[in-house]
C-alpha cells in the first residue's frame, strides 16, 4: 500500500491571532480568518498578513498614548505595514469592545466583528477622519457584519 506524500507543514494563514494581557476566548478562529480574507478580497485588495492582538483597555491607552500621543481609551489601533496590500497589526481592547456593545445594545460578538472589519477596511485604505469617511466606513462594516461567522443577528 502506498500512502500519500504529505507537506512537512501546512502552510500558515495570513490572519493571526494573539492574546496581550486578556484572557479571551476567539470564537470559530479558522472561519474568522477566511472571514477577513473575504473581506480584502471583496474590497480587490491582497491581505498578506495581518495580526490581530486582543488585549485590556489599560494595554491599548498605553499604546495609544506611546505611539500616537493620544491619552485615551480607543477599541481599535491599526498599524499599516504597506499601501499596496492589507498588511498590519490591529490592536484590540476587549475591555472596550464589551462596553461599547452594551453602550449600543448589541452583542459581543456583533462588536467584535464591527471592529475586526474595521481594522482590515483601514488597512485596505478606507479612512474615518470625515464624517463623510466615517459614513462610508460604517457602511462598508455593516455590510461585513452581515456575514461574519460569530455573529448572526441583523446589522
Amino acid at each position: 500500500m502506498d500512502f500519500p506524500i504529505l507537506p512537512d507543514e501546512l502552510p500558515e494563514s495570513p490572519v493571526s491571532f494573539y492574546f496581550e494581557d486578556v484572557i479571551f476566548e476567539l470564537p470559530q478562529e479558522e472561519q474568522l480568518a477566511q472571514w477577513l480574507l473575504s473581506i480584502a478580497e471583496v474590497e480587490q485588495t491582497v491581505l498578506t498578513e495581518v495580526n490581530f492582538i486582543f488585549c485590556s483597555d489599560e494595554h491599548l491607552r498605553a499604546i495609544n498614548a506611546e505611539y500616537l500621543d493620544h491619552d485615551y481609551y480607543t477599541d481599535v489601533i491599526t498599524f499599516p505595514y504597506a499601501h499596496d496590500t492589507v498588511h498590519g497589526d490591529v490592536f484590540i481592547s476587549v475591555d472596550r469592545v464589551r462596553d461599547n456593545a452594551t453602550t449600543v445594545g448589541v452583542s459581543f460578538e456583533a462588536e467584535l466583528c464591527r471592529v475586526m472589519a474595521h481594522g482590515v477596511l483601514h488597512l485596505a485604505g478606507y479612512e474615518d477622519k470625515t464624517p463623510e469617511k466615517k459614513l462610508e466606513m460604517t457602511a462598508r462594516e455593516d455590510f461585513f457584519l452581515r456575514t461574519c461567522p460569530i455573529f448572526s443577528g441583523a446589522v
